[in-house]
């Protein structure tokens, strides 16, 4: 049976998050148990959506300032390019100020789709952790392996047997504890455990019983969640039950596709031939969406079920919450958010004793090379230097002279009046 370690998480904050998330876990689990279902398959599928529903108002936040920086991308590159090149403090204070009021414009920051991300980090990375250890956080499992860990620290050369299993390679600094035992167990081989078993003969009983608990926990519809999709793959394709082959093989290949699904429905933003810089980081954003799918599929095919199972179930729920936000997004009116960030932020101008700001006419004004002008053909540039200079033309003064270009410049001055 391959593994989840039954160690604690230790890292500061990281821990914390998991010891919540595993108190919340095994409230899950204790639930099933109480129900006749004691399934740490399906403890993990309710856990999934639990968590990915409390952390909706965190998801909403990050698309709707991705979706806000499609629109608002082009105006802060516009002002890049304005500045570019400019290296003065005056012009690097005013492209600040300029891209400040963008961004107050459309409510974000330059952080703004980072922190949302930020918050969710610890939390995912905890409940990985959680659902990697579930022994660890979830007593009734860790139960389930006593009386025989006991027995097998009281019996004579069970710590030369234990430890020298391929699974314990990563645990023989922590010393041959019980913790130990239930790590190395956890991580071997339905092979290792029969290897044990033969070396203790006198516990065949106590380890059947053992097993027998541990079995019926981790079954998921035929499956050993404590099993990687790989070892179960091969196993079951040498019993000849394709099946549960087809099961198997499932688990990594939704977990890519699942993966790569929810990152197509999230906003993209549109690329701008006139920043290079800006579209080789789109180029490599895309090579990596494109990438980690694959990686999904790797990772579960050599990590325990259990793990591909929170790895599906948290790309499914991912999908439906996208959909759900697409479609209440593409109802907003982003003039009124717009509308809403610039009274916002005049009132907190207004409690610092400051003026309101324009900042719609400010963001336009700093954008203005976004909407250019096509270039004209050279048959339209020509008709308008003879448009011009029939305008110009003054038959009453010589051609160059003084009287001439006096002419013209107060024709000029009676042109731009007009507008």
């Amino acid at each position: 049976m391959t593994g989840l370690f039954l160690t604690r998480n230790a890292t500061p904050i990281l821990s914390q998050f998991a010891a919540i998330l595993g108190w919340l876990i095994e409230r899950i689990f204790d639930l099933l148990y109480s129900m006749g279902t004691p399934s740490v398959g399906l403890a993990i599928i309710l856990f999934t959506i639990v968590v990915y529903t409390l952390m909706i108002p965190l998801t909403y936040k990050q698309q709707k300032v991705a979706r806000m920086s499609v629109r608002m991308n082009p105006e802060i590159q516009a002002i890049q390019k304005k500045y570019q090149g400019k290296q003065d403090q005056v012009s690097m204070v005013k492209m600040q100020d300029e891209m400040k009021a963008v961004y107050a414009k459309y409510g974000t920051s330059q952080t703004g789709s980072c922190l949302p991300l930020l918050i969710q980090l610890p939390v995912l990375l905890a409940v990985y952790r959680v659902v990697y250890a579930i022994p660890a956080y979830v007593d009734k499992v860790k139960a389930a392996y006593y009386p025989l860990v006991t027995e097998l620290m009281n019996s004579k050369g069970a710590q030369d047997v234990i430890m020298g299993l391929k699974s314990a390679a990563q645990f023989k600094k922590q010393g041959f504890t019980e913790n130990t035992i239930i790590d190395v167990l956890n991580k071997a081989s339905t092979t290792e455990w029969d290897s044990v078993a033969a070396a203790f003969p006198d516990l065949s009983s106590v380890m059947e019983t053992a097993r027998q608990t541990l079995d019926g926990f981790n079954n998921f519809f035929g499956l050993n969640i404590a099993n990687s999709p790989w070892y179960s793959a091969k196993q079951y394709l040498g019993e000849h039950n394709y099946l549960f082959l087809l099961a198997a093989i499932a688990i990594p290949v939704l977990a890519g596709l699942t993966q790569w699904v929810s990152v197509r429905l999230m906003p993209q933003a549109a690329a701008n031939g006139g920043d290079d810089s800006n579209n080789e980081m789109m180029q490599s954003m895309k090579a990596v969406n494109n990438f980690m799918p694959l990686m999904s599929v790797y990772f579960c095919a050599v990590l325990p079920v259990g793990v591909g199972l929170y790895w599906v179930m948290s790309g499914v729920v991912r999908m439906v919450q996208q959909i759900v936000i697409n479609k209440y997004l593409s109802k907003m009116d982003i003039d009124e958010e717009i509308k809403k960030n610039i009274e916002k932020y005049n009132r907190k101008r207004e409690k610092d004793g400051l003026p309101p700001e324009k900042l719609n006419n400010v963001a336009r004004t700093s954008a203005k090379s976004v909407n250019k002008k096509p270039e004209l053909s050279a048959a339209e540039r020509a008709k308008q230097i003879q448009d011009s200079t029939e305008f110009y033309k003054n038959t009453e003064a010589k051609p160059g002279s003084l009287a001439a270009k006096a002419r013209m410049v107060e024709k000029f001055d009676e042109k731009n009046k007009k507008k």
